[in-house]
Parts: C-alpha cells; structure tokens; sequence
C-alpha cells in the first residue's frame, strides 16, 4: 500500500500544476489519497476537477472534497487493489457521482445509463470475460416465473423466485420486474408494494452470464432507457417495502435503496462488487444509494467492494430496521 501524501506534499503536488492525465488510468496517480489533517481549504476545487479517485483519510477541511473518507489508512489497501484493477470503471464511477449529486433522479439515471453502457464495452470487463473464458456459465433451468406476484387488499406482493441462482436478475427477472411497477403505476387502488427474496438471499445483482452481451453502447442505452425497473421505482418508491435475507449484492441493493422503507434481518449483508468485472453499479445505484447513504458512501461501497453488515447499514441508513 503506498503511503498517503500529508499535508504538505499535497499542497506541492497541487502547486506544481500537474496536468489531468497525470491523474487516473495509465498515470502514476490512479487514485489520490492523503491525510485530511490540516489541509488547506483553497485546494478543494482542485480535488474536485482530478479526473481520478480522491480518498481523504481522518478529518479535516478537504473532507468535502472528497470522494470517500477513510477513518485510517488501513481501509485504503483494498480500494488501491481494485481501482488498480479497473481504473477506467473506478474514475467513471466517481465522476458519474460527482456529476449527478444535484440532479433530479431522473436525471441522474440518464448519465448512470449512459456510464454504464460505455463501461459494458470497455476493455475492463472484456479483460474479465477472456480471464473466465469468454463467458460465465449459462444460468441454470428453472421451474416457475422469476417473480412471484400477488394480491391481497391494496397491496402488491412480490417475491424473487430463483433461488437456485440465488435470485439473480437476469433479463426475465428485469422484465418481470418492469411488468409488475408498471401494474403498480397504472393501477389506482393499489397502496402498497411488498417486494422479498427466498430462503437465504435477497439477491446477488446481476446475472454475470449476460455482462458484455450487449452489441454497442447506444443500442446498451436505449435498452436501458425502457426497460430499467429504476425508472419506475422513482415514483413507485414511497409505496414500496423491501425485505432482506441474507445477502442484498449489486443490482439487489440498488433496487431495494429506492424503498420508501427497508427492513432487513440480522444476518443481511450488503456489497456493490461491480468493480471487480470492470463495470459500475448499473441498475440505479449510482442515484439511489446516494439519497440514502450519500455520495462518499455510496463511492467508498464501490471501490472497496466491503461487505457492510446490517448494524452498519442501519447505522448509515442504508436500512430503517432490523428485524429477527
């Protein structure tokens, strides 16, 4: 792990007018982390304009500058793995979050598709497939719909129905998705949505077997742009519960970070992995978990990747309750 500038050498760095590409991919900086502690306050429109990562570790006035804060330097060898692993990913991320912090979230979830349809085609997650062999397993054959629905009074139940592939979301799952938010919509006398997973997990996101499928970018968007079920939940919100067993991982907590409420139990456990396969959060995440759990959060989720248990999810707000 290399050593966090302090300081002083911060403020030698920003004096000597580095240009930008000396920041991010292919640069000597792919992040820049330093010490918090007495930093000078007429840097932080500098900090702001680095195209790469910027990690604040302890307290100080740059802390608002920041992508993340760290309590200590022994939380940043992770994120210098990973962003050493995907750059482009990990400076498209954080400027996508900067560059939608004051955005209305539907305007926020236009530069997110946008963002995440550029990664899909980049040399990161192609880096991925050729590393697993081209491809991720196909997903196994299943017996039922991918999502169960029903009715009772005002409310609309809905429950993931893959356990088998421990209810990833997959094309028919989004689509399925899709169908029952927009029943909600257009029916009136419905209150409520109750959105659960089966036995041991909520979902783990994304099916890996469909990354990089997509033909090109602007096709990859304007597949988004209809069928993205973030787009529905933006009004939908405020009626939807979400409950979470087990593991909420990538697409599964972006989804439920647009409930009105979120109770888990106290096994859950929370992870934005999307790095590791040279992607984003992609399915809202980028828009929902910041209005819960704010930028620096949302940002330190991504790029270390770290499992957050449920205490520190409902001490973030990430959760409004737990429950046995």
């Amino acid at each position: 792990m290399s050593t966090p500038l302090d300081a002083a050498a911060l403020g030698t760095l920003a004096a000597s007018s580095p240009p930008s590409d000396a920041f991010g991919p292919d640069s000597e900086h792919r992040l820049l982390a330093f010490a918090l502690k007495d930093g000078d306050p007429r840097l932080a429109d500098w900090l702001r304009r680095l195209p790469c990562p910027v990690i604040g570790i302890g307290a100080g006035p740059l802390a608002e500058a920041c992508d993340a804060v760290l309590e200590d330097a022994s939380q940043l060898a992770p994120i210098e793995r990973n962003v050493a692993q995907a750059p482009l990913a990990a400076m498209v991320l954080v400027q996508l979050l900067r560059a939608t912090a004051d955005l209305t979230p539907e305007h926020a979830l236009i530069l997110e598709s946008f963002a995440y349809s550029t990664v899909q085609k980049g040399p990161e997650l192609a880096r991925w497939l050729r590393e697993i062999g081209g491809a991720a397993p196909p997903p196994l054959q299943s017996n039922g719909p991918p999502l169960m629905m029903s009715r009772e009074g005002d409310t609309l139940r809905l429950v993931f129905n893959r356990p088998e592939r421990r209810n990833e979301i997959d094309v028919a799952m989004r689509d399925a998705l899709c169908e029952a938010f927009d029943l909600a919509s257009l029916d009136l006398e419905i209150a409520r949505i109750e959105l659960t997973g089966q036995e041991d997990w909520f979902s783990t996101g994304g099916d890996v077997g469909e990354f990089g499928q997509v033909a090109d970018p602007a096709t990859a968007y304007w597949i988004r742009g209809h069928r993205l079920p973030a787009r529905r939940l933006v009004g939908l919100g405020p009626k939807l519960t979400v409950r979470i067993g087990g593991a909420a991982v990538g697409a599964g907590v972006e989804i439920a970070a647009f409930a009105g409420t979120v109770i888990a139990g106290a096994n859950a456990w929370f992870q934005l992995p999307e790095l590791k396969y040279g992607l984003i959060p992609g399915a809202g995440g980028t828009v929902s978990l910041p209005r819960r759990i704010g930028r620096q959060r949302t940002a330190y989720m991504a790029l270390s990747m770290r499992r957050v248990s449920a205490t520190t999810a409902l001490a973030w707000g990430l959760i409004d309750r737990i429950e046995s």
